[in-house]
Protein backbone atom coordinates (compact mmCIF):
# COMPACT_ATOMS: atom_id res chain seq x y z
CA UNK A 1 0.00 0.00 0.00
CA UNK A 2 1.17 3.40 -0.70
CA UNK A 3 2.86 5.12 1.95
CA UNK A 4 0.57 7.70 3.50
CA UNK A 5 2.36 11.09 3.94
CA UNK A 6 1.65 13.50 6.50
CA UNK A 7 0.48 17.59 5.51
CA UNK A 8 0.31 20.45 7.55
CA UNK A 9 -2.00 23.29 5.47
CA UNK A 10 -0.94 26.67 6.55
CA UNK A 11 -3.80 29.65 6.13
CA UNK A 12 -5.75 26.24 5.31
CA UNK A 13 -8.80 28.58 4.74
CA UNK A 14 -11.89 25.99 3.35
CA UNK A 15 -9.52 23.80 2.52
CA UNK A 16 -9.27 23.33 -1.21
CA UNK A 17 -5.44 22.71 -1.16
CA UNK A 18 -5.48 19.72 1.47
CA UNK A 19 -8.63 18.59 -0.79
CA UNK A 20 -6.17 17.76 -3.42
CA UNK A 21 -4.18 16.79 -1.21
CA UNK A 22 -6.01 14.25 0.60
CA UNK A 23 -8.22 12.99 -2.59
CA UNK A 24 -4.32 11.48 -4.20
CA UNK A 25 -3.60 10.26 -0.44
CA UNK A 26 -1.89 12.12 1.75
CA UNK A 27 -2.59 12.43 5.36
CA UNK A 28 -4.03 15.98 6.40
CA UNK A 29 -2.80 16.11 9.97
CA UNK A 30 -3.35 19.62 10.88
CA UNK A 31 -4.95 23.22 8.97
CA UNK A 32 -3.87 26.79 10.69
CA UNK A 33 -6.57 29.37 10.22
CA UNK A 34 -7.34 31.98 12.73
CA UNK A 35 -10.63 32.94 10.42
CA UNK A 36 -13.84 31.29 12.51
CA UNK A 37 -15.69 30.21 9.44
CA UNK A 38 -12.89 28.89 7.89
CA UNK A 39 -11.63 27.30 10.58
CA UNK A 40 -15.34 25.26 11.36
CA UNK A 41 -15.43 24.75 7.64
CA UNK A 42 -11.82 22.93 7.58
CA UNK A 43 -12.81 20.87 10.30
CA UNK A 44 -16.25 19.85 9.02
CA UNK A 45 -14.79 18.67 5.93
CA UNK A 46 -11.72 17.08 7.29
CA UNK A 47 -12.86 15.57 10.57
CA UNK A 48 -10.04 13.03 11.04
CA UNK A 49 -7.72 16.47 11.19
CA UNK A 50 -6.54 18.76 13.99
CA UNK A 51 -7.50 22.48 12.90
CA UNK A 52 -5.38 25.22 15.03
CA UNK A 53 -7.75 28.45 15.42
CA UNK A 54 -4.63 30.75 16.04
CA UNK A 55 -2.84 33.79 14.26
CA UNK A 56 -0.03 31.96 12.72
CA UNK A 57 2.08 34.74 14.30
CA UNK A 58 1.99 33.30 17.22
CA UNK A 59 2.24 29.76 16.21
CA UNK A 60 5.97 27.82 16.21
CA UNK A 61 6.61 24.41 15.55
CA UNK A 62 6.84 23.44 19.79
CA UNK A 63 3.12 24.97 19.52
CA UNK A 64 2.07 22.74 16.77
CA UNK A 65 3.64 19.50 18.31
CA UNK A 66 2.16 20.30 21.58
CA UNK A 67 -1.28 20.61 20.05
CA UNK A 68 -1.11 17.44 17.78
CA UNK A 69 1.37 15.38 19.39
CA UNK A 70 5.24 14.89 19.24
CA UNK A 71 4.27 11.28 17.04
CA UNK A 72 2.64 13.64 14.51
CA UNK A 73 4.78 16.42 14.16
CA UNK A 74 7.14 15.89 11.89
CA UNK A 75 5.71 16.94 8.58
CA UNK A 76 6.52 14.94 4.87
CA UNK A 77 4.56 18.32 3.24
CA UNK A 78 3.59 22.05 4.46
CA UNK A 79 1.54 24.04 2.40
CA UNK A 80 0.65 27.35 2.62
CA UNK A 81 -1.25 30.35 0.53
CA UNK A 82 -0.39 33.24 2.88
CA UNK A 83 -2.79 36.16 2.02
CA UNK A 84 -2.75 37.28 -1.50
CA UNK A 85 -4.35 40.94 -1.13
CA UNK A 86 -0.31 42.68 -0.20
CA UNK A 87 0.87 41.48 -3.61
CA UNK A 88 -2.26 41.29 -6.15
CA UNK A 89 -2.79 44.58 -8.85
CA UNK A 90 -6.50 44.09 -7.75
CA UNK A 91 -5.74 45.80 -4.15
CA UNK A 92 -6.06 49.67 -5.33
CA UNK A 93 -4.58 49.71 -1.56
CA UNK A 94 -1.50 48.15 -2.23
CA UNK A 95 1.61 49.39 -1.81
CA UNK A 96 3.57 51.58 -4.05
CA UNK A 97 7.58 49.64 -3.47
CA UNK A 98 7.50 45.41 -3.76
CA UNK A 99 8.92 45.02 -0.89
CA UNK A 100 7.30 47.10 0.86
CA UNK A 101 4.51 44.41 0.39
CA UNK A 102 6.57 41.75 1.73
CA UNK A 103 8.22 43.32 5.15
CA UNK A 104 5.66 46.50 5.91
CA UNK A 105 2.51 45.28 5.14
CA UNK A 106 1.38 43.30 8.26
CA UNK A 107 -0.83 41.23 6.27
CA UNK A 108 2.42 40.69 3.57
CA UNK A 109 4.51 39.68 7.12
CA UNK A 110 2.33 36.88 7.05
CA UNK A 111 4.59 35.30 4.04
CA UNK A 112 7.11 35.58 6.11
CA UNK A 113 5.55 33.74 9.08
CA UNK A 114 4.94 30.99 6.82
CA UNK A 115 8.87 30.60 5.74
CA UNK A 116 9.79 30.76 9.32
CA UNK A 117 7.26 27.85 10.08
CA UNK A 118 9.09 26.51 7.01
CA UNK A 119 12.04 26.20 8.55
CA UNK A 120 11.40 25.10 12.13
CA UNK A 121 9.93 22.14 10.96
CA UNK A 122 11.68 21.58 7.88
CA UNK A 123 9.37 19.52 5.72
CA UNK A 124 10.67 17.19 2.85
CA UNK A 125 8.68 19.68 0.45
CA UNK A 126 6.99 22.69 1.15
CA UNK A 127 4.76 24.47 -1.41
CA UNK A 128 3.59 28.23 -1.07
CA UNK A 129 0.84 29.57 -3.50
CA UNK A 130 0.45 32.74 -4.15
CA UNK A 131 -0.04 35.41 -6.89
CA UNK A 132 1.98 36.23 -9.49
CA UNK A 133 2.90 39.68 -7.84
CA UNK A 134 5.30 37.81 -5.95
CA UNK A 135 7.55 37.22 -9.03
CA UNK A 136 8.46 41.31 -9.37
CA UNK A 137 12.06 40.95 -9.30
CA UNK A 138 12.85 42.73 -5.42
CA UNK A 139 9.73 40.65 -4.52
CA UNK A 140 11.10 37.26 -6.02
CA UNK A 141 14.93 38.02 -4.90
CA UNK A 142 13.80 38.38 -1.30
CA UNK A 143 11.98 35.35 -0.72
CA UNK A 144 14.39 33.30 -1.98
CA UNK A 145 16.87 34.92 0.41
CA UNK A 146 14.10 34.27 3.17
CA UNK A 147 13.98 30.97 2.24
CA UNK A 148 17.75 30.19 2.12
CA UNK A 149 18.07 31.84 5.66
CA UNK A 150 15.79 29.17 6.99
CA UNK A 151 17.75 26.09 5.05
CA UNK A 152 16.42 26.15 1.77
CA UNK A 153 18.95 26.71 -1.23
CA UNK A 154 16.93 25.33 -3.72
CA UNK A 155 14.11 27.82 -4.44
CA UNK A 156 11.55 26.88 -7.50
CA UNK A 157 8.76 29.57 -8.65
CA UNK A 158 6.47 27.27 -10.45
CA UNK A 159 3.96 29.37 -12.45
CA UNK A 160 0.65 27.08 -13.20
CA UNK A 161 -2.90 27.80 -14.73
CA UNK A 162 -5.99 26.40 -12.86
CA UNK A 163 -7.66 25.87 -16.20
CA UNK A 164 -4.94 23.49 -17.64
CA UNK A 165 -5.48 21.00 -14.61
CA UNK A 166 -9.67 20.89 -15.06
CA UNK A 167 -10.33 23.44 -13.21
CA UNK A 168 -13.58 25.22 -14.70
CA UNK A 169 -12.04 28.60 -14.20
CA UNK A 170 -8.80 30.62 -15.01
CA UNK A 171 -6.15 31.31 -12.43
CA UNK A 172 -2.94 31.65 -13.20
CA UNK A 173 -0.73 31.47 -9.88
CA UNK A 174 2.96 30.85 -8.42
CA UNK A 175 3.78 27.74 -6.14
CA UNK A 176 7.12 28.63 -4.52
CA UNK A 177 9.26 25.30 -3.43
CA UNK A 178 12.18 23.68 -2.85
CA UNK A 179 11.42 20.76 -5.73
CA UNK A 180 10.22 21.81 -9.63
CA UNK A 181 6.55 20.89 -9.73
CA UNK A 182 5.64 20.50 -13.37
CA UNK A 183 2.37 18.77 -13.65
CA UNK A 184 1.11 17.55 -17.40
CA UNK A 185 -1.90 19.44 -18.26
CA UNK A 186 -4.88 17.44 -17.98
CA UNK A 187 -7.51 19.28 -20.44
CA UNK A 188 -9.83 22.14 -19.87
CA UNK A 189 -13.45 22.30 -18.25
CA UNK A 190 -16.20 24.93 -19.49
CA UNK A 191 -18.90 26.58 -17.54
CA UNK A 192 -21.60 24.74 -19.04
CA UNK A 193 -20.44 21.53 -18.22
CA UNK A 194 -19.26 22.34 -14.70
CA UNK A 195 -22.83 23.30 -13.83
CA UNK A 196 -24.49 20.63 -15.67
CA UNK A 197 -26.46 18.54 -13.42
CA UNK A 198 -27.65 21.49 -10.53
CA UNK A 199 -30.85 21.35 -9.67
CA UNK A 200 -32.40 25.84 -9.33
CA UNK A 201 -31.03 27.75 -6.49
CA UNK A 202 -33.02 26.98 -3.39
CA UNK A 203 -32.72 23.11 -3.58
CA UNK A 204 -31.96 21.29 -0.72
CA UNK A 205 -29.98 18.48 -2.35
CA UNK A 206 -27.17 20.36 -2.61
CA UNK A 207 -25.61 22.92 -0.01
CA UNK A 208 -24.54 26.07 -0.12
CA UNK A 209 -26.89 26.62 -2.94
CA UNK A 210 -29.24 28.96 -1.74
CA UNK A 211 -30.87 31.72 -3.43
CA UNK A 212 -27.84 34.35 -4.31
CA UNK A 213 -28.80 38.03 -3.09
CA UNK A 214 -30.55 40.27 -6.09
CA UNK A 215 -28.00 42.33 -8.03
CA UNK A 216 -28.41 46.26 -6.77
CA UNK A 217 -31.57 47.69 -8.12
CA UNK A 218 -29.00 50.48 -10.39
CA UNK A 219 -27.97 47.13 -12.17
CA UNK A 220 -30.77 44.98 -12.49
CA UNK A 221 -32.74 46.49 -15.63
CA UNK A 222 -28.67 46.60 -17.23
CA UNK A 223 -28.25 42.45 -16.83
CA UNK A 224 -30.43 41.26 -19.54
CA UNK A 225 -29.01 43.29 -22.15
CA UNK A 226 -25.27 41.36 -21.01
CA UNK A 227 -23.67 39.30 -23.38
CA UNK A 228 -21.29 36.70 -22.62
CA UNK A 229 -17.75 37.85 -20.77
CA UNK A 230 -19.64 41.45 -20.39
CA UNK A 231 -19.53 43.00 -17.15
CA UNK A 232 -21.47 45.53 -15.26
CA UNK A 233 -19.13 47.26 -13.46
CA UNK A 234 -15.68 47.89 -13.41
CA UNK A 235 -14.09 48.55 -10.26
CA UNK A 236 -10.48 50.62 -9.61
CA UNK A 237 -7.33 48.23 -8.72
CA UNK A 238 -3.58 48.99 -8.58
CA UNK A 239 -1.85 51.61 -10.15
CA UNK A 240 -5.45 53.05 -10.94
CA UNK A 241 -6.13 49.86 -13.50
CA UNK A 242 -9.51 49.65 -14.24
CA UNK A 243 -11.22 45.31 -13.95
CA UNK A 244 -14.54 44.19 -14.55
CA UNK A 245 -16.57 42.78 -11.89
CA UNK A 246 -20.73 41.06 -12.49
CA UNK A 247 -19.22 39.59 -14.95
CA UNK A 248 -22.37 36.82 -17.28
CA UNK A 249 -20.03 34.01 -17.58
CA UNK A 250 -19.34 32.53 -21.41
CA UNK A 251 -20.73 28.72 -21.24
CA UNK A 252 -18.37 27.76 -24.04
CA UNK A 253 -14.76 28.15 -21.75
CA UNK A 254 -13.24 28.27 -18.22
CA UNK A 255 -14.88 30.89 -16.31
CA UNK A 256 -13.05 34.27 -15.42
CA UNK A 257 -10.78 34.49 -12.47
CA UNK A 258 -12.83 33.96 -9.37
CA UNK A 259 -11.89 36.26 -6.27
CA UNK A 260 -13.45 36.55 -2.86
CA UNK A 261 -14.68 40.12 -3.67
CA UNK A 262 -15.92 39.10 -7.34
CA UNK A 263 -19.59 38.03 -8.24
CA UNK A 264 -20.59 36.17 -11.43
CA UNK A 265 -23.59 36.19 -13.27
CA UNK A 266 -25.47 33.09 -14.71
CA UNK A 267 -25.02 32.50 -18.38
CA UNK A 268 -28.24 32.29 -19.17
CA UNK A 269 -30.50 33.59 -16.23
CA UNK A 270 -30.49 37.13 -14.83
CA UNK A 271 -29.26 36.59 -11.53
CA UNK A 272 -25.96 36.29 -9.78
CA UNK A 273 -24.13 32.37 -9.05
CA UNK A 274 -25.15 30.81 -6.11
CA UNK A 275 -21.99 29.60 -3.44
CA UNK A 276 -22.19 26.27 -4.84
CA UNK A 277 -22.21 27.66 -8.30
CA UNK A 278 -18.98 29.40 -7.87
CA UNK A 279 -17.39 26.60 -6.15
CA UNK A 280 -17.96 23.74 -9.09
CA UNK A 281 -16.20 26.50 -10.87
CA UNK A 282 -13.08 26.32 -8.69
CA UNK A 283 -13.41 22.35 -9.10
CA UNK A 284 -14.71 21.55 -5.46
CA UNK A 285 -17.11 18.63 -4.92
CA UNK A 286 -20.51 19.13 -4.10
CA UNK A 287 -20.18 16.94 -0.16
CA UNK A 288 -17.02 20.56 0.31
CA UNK A 289 -19.75 22.17 2.36
CA UNK A 290 -18.89 25.70 3.26
CA UNK A 291 -19.62 27.43 6.93
CA UNK A 292 -20.41 31.29 7.68
CA UNK A 293 -22.62 34.40 6.12
CA UNK A 294 -22.80 33.74 2.27
CA UNK A 295 -20.33 36.49 1.98
CA UNK A 296 -17.58 34.90 4.08
CA UNK A 297 -18.70 31.18 1.60
CA UNK A 298 -18.06 33.97 -1.08
CA UNK A 299 -14.77 34.62 0.03
CA UNK A 300 -13.68 31.24 1.09
CA UNK A 301 -14.18 29.82 -2.25
CA UNK A 302 -12.42 32.69 -4.00
CA UNK A 303 -9.62 32.57 -2.11
CA UNK A 304 -9.45 28.70 -1.93
CA UNK A 305 -6.66 26.72 -3.79
CA UNK A 306 -9.06 24.85 -6.53
CA UNK A 307 -8.52 21.35 -5.45
CA UNK A 308 -8.25 19.75 -9.39
CA UNK A 309 -4.89 22.10 -9.28
CA UNK A 310 -4.19 21.20 -5.86
CA UNK A 311 -4.18 17.54 -6.82
CA UNK A 312 -2.38 17.88 -9.77
CA UNK A 313 0.45 18.93 -7.52
CA UNK A 314 0.16 16.25 -4.94
CA UNK A 315 0.36 13.43 -7.51
CA UNK A 316 3.20 15.47 -8.84
CA UNK A 317 5.46 15.43 -5.96
CA UNK A 318 4.98 11.76 -4.93
CA UNK A 319 8.04 9.97 -6.51
CA UNK A 320 10.13 12.77 -5.05
CA UNK A 321 8.95 11.76 -1.49
CA UNK A 322 10.18 8.53 -2.47
CA UNK A 323 7.08 6.30 -4.15
CA UNK A 324 6.04 6.31 -7.30
CA UNK A 325 2.39 7.13 -8.17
Amino acid sequence: MRKKYSVLDVFSGAGGFSRGFQDEGYDIVLGIDNFPPAAKTFKLNFPPSEVLAEDVKNVSAAVIRDFVGMDRGDFDVVIASPPCEPFTGANPGRERDPLDRLYRDPRGVLFLHAIRLIGELKPRVFVIENVPGILEPPLRSSIRKELSKVGYESVFFNVLRAEDYLVPSSRTRVFVSNIRITPKPLGRVNVSRALEGLPPPGSLEVPNHEEPSPLPRRHQKRVSRLRWGDSLITYRGAEGRRLPNYIRVDPRKPAPTIMGTSRLIHPFEDRLLTVREQARLMGFPDHHVFLGSKDAQYDMVGEAVPPPLARAIALDILPRLGEEP
